[in-house]
């Protein structure tokens, strides 16, 4: 979805990666099943006024959310949680941060994102977390040390 002025509408993926199965730990497909088996009950009492957008994430009438009131709602509940400032599209950089710094393989991380290379990956979304820097340097120091233990 998005807004040409206010006017919302629906687009095609920037490219076919946009068109992708993601897969979701556990405590993800609860929440989500929940929200299917809730919009399910919506569209039953709509009976035939249901919209068929083909969208998963509905108001409780059928009709798309607008992407302007999914933003003031995140900015809210950004607010009401006492973080800084964020905007929506960061949570994007922010999980494949996470990913990264959790081990998970630049190439899974690359496709979860639908890049065509892991360079468009690292150079795009590898935030670089305080952590690496002191694992980096203690790697270093390491190898110099293990080095003056064979030579010595």
């Amino acid at each position: 979805m998005a807004t040409h002025g206010y006017e919302a509408h629906q687009k095609r993926p920037k490219s076919d990666a946009g068109n992708r199965e993601v897969t979701l730990d556990p405590d993800t497909v609860a929440v989500l099943t929940a929200y299917k088996a809730r919009r399910a009950a919506w569209r039953l009492a709509a009976g035939k006024d249901w919209p068929d957008t083909g969208l998963f994430f509905v108001r409780p009438d059928g009709r798309p959310w607008h992407p302007n009131a999914v933003t003031q709602r995140f900015r809210r509940l950004v607010k009401q949680a006492g973080l800084p400032p964020i905007r929506l599209h960061d949570l994007r950089h922010g999980a494949a941060t996470l990913a990264l710094d959790a081990g998970i393989d630049i190439k899974v991380v690359s496709d979860q994102l639908g890049h065509s290379t892991t360079t468009l990956t690292r150079d795009t979304y590898q935030s670089v977390v305080k952590r690496l820097h002191h694992e980096a340097a203690t790697a270093v120091a390491d190898r110099i040390k293990n080095k003056r233990r064979r030579t010595a």
